[in-house]
């Protein structure tokens, strides 16, 4: 019997006002046990993280570590990927534990020291990932037809903000400090102003969940927010009741879609076999179902060209900050 068990952090996050906290700890939930009839027992534990993987007599073969970013809150990660996460069991022929952890930056230190086979991860990650040598791309998603996504800027329906600009002196959610259409987008876009967050806005939170930016927006917790276009459009078919409390005000140009990434030292047999697993699941009928449940056509090869412009973003943000740094003496916010 395959067990695929959810592990994350539970330790909060430093907010920047109360009433943000108060918002964060009744939105982001986490489960307990889910079992489902005809799909392996799923096994929803929640601990503290730990490296050790216990390998049984009934699982010979040590499970495949597969580590999902925090796009969305864990409860509804979990949901979501499932079905993707019993496909590859059966496929692989062996156990898959999924890790969870409430930063991007903890999941790209999974892949880089070797604790996690295979990550779901956000172009911004790739790119830092990328830059240091640890993360190459497997395959990438094809969503209705298309391999990119948008970052949008959101406001309360009810909102006079007409614009971007019009949010100066105002609250405004980000993700995560990794995230590109969460962060880097807006960080981007300040720079190009001659701006910061901190100049610009008079408060700011990280929410470390696309999901959890939204809804803050929606119950005007906050004044605006920067959000995946993928997720923000799964919620709205979810809760359309959520389309009449939010507006667009803004979209990003096209980015590259978040992609599958694995470290380059991987086992070739085991990235070539989740390669193949990959590719292949749209052609069977569990595979096609786990791909409805995340709302992806099929995954295809990689086109590293598509990450192009995350990648400009990622270096000029970070060039501004090192000359700032050189020219204040004190790192640049």
């Amino acid at each position: 019997m395959w067990r695929i068990r959810q592990r994350g952090q539970t330790h909060g996050r430093e907010l920047r006002s109360s009433l943000f906290a108060a918002f964060l700890l009744a939105v982001v939930g986490l489960g307990a046990c889910v079992q489902q009839p005809e799909y392996p027992v799923v096994r929803l534990h929640i601990e503290e993280a730990s490296d050790v993987v216990e390998v049984t007599p009934e699982q010979p073969r040590a499970p495949l570590r597969v580590a999902v970013a925090a796009v969305i809150s864990p409860r509804a990660t979990f949901d979501v990927y499932g079905p993707l996460l019993t496909y590859l069991a059966h496929a692989l022929g062996r156990p898959v534990e999924l890790i969870q952890r409430p930063t991007y930056a903890e999941i790209n230190d999974l892949v880089r020291t070797g604790r996690a086979d295979v990550a779901f991860v956000c172009s911004g990650s790739f790119v830092e990932g990328e830059r240091d040598g640890y993360m190459e791309l497997l395959v990438i998603p094809e969503m209705n037809g298309e391999r990119v996504y948008y970052a949008l800027i959101l406001v309360p329906t009810d909102s006079p903000v007409r614009a971007f600009e019009d949010l100066r002196g105002r609250r405004f959610a980000f993700t995560d400090p990794l995230s590109n259409s969460g962060h880097l987008y807006v960080q981007y876009r300040l720079r190009q102003m001659g701006e910061t967050e901190e100049r610009f806005f008079s408060e700011t939170i990280f929410t470390y969940g696309h999901d959890n930016s939204i809804r803050a927006v929606a119950d005007t917790l906050v004044d605006g927010a920067t959000v995946d276009s993928l997720v923000f459009e799964a919620l709205m078919r979810e809760e359309p009741e959520l389309a009449t409390r939010v507006r667009v005000v803004e979209q990003s140009p096209p980015f590259g879609i978040p992609p599958v990434v694995v470290h380059p030292e991987l086992e070739p047999e085991l990235r070539q076999a989740l390669e193949t697993a990959l590719l292949t699941m749209h052609e069977t009928p569990e595979g096609r179902e786990a791909l409805a449940v995340l709302g992806i056509d099929r995954f295809v090869l990689p086109q590293p060209e598509l990450y192009a412009s995350v990648r400009e973003m990622a270096a000029k943000v970070r060039g501004w900050r090192e000359t700032q740094t050189a020219t204040t003496g004190s790192r640049a916010p």
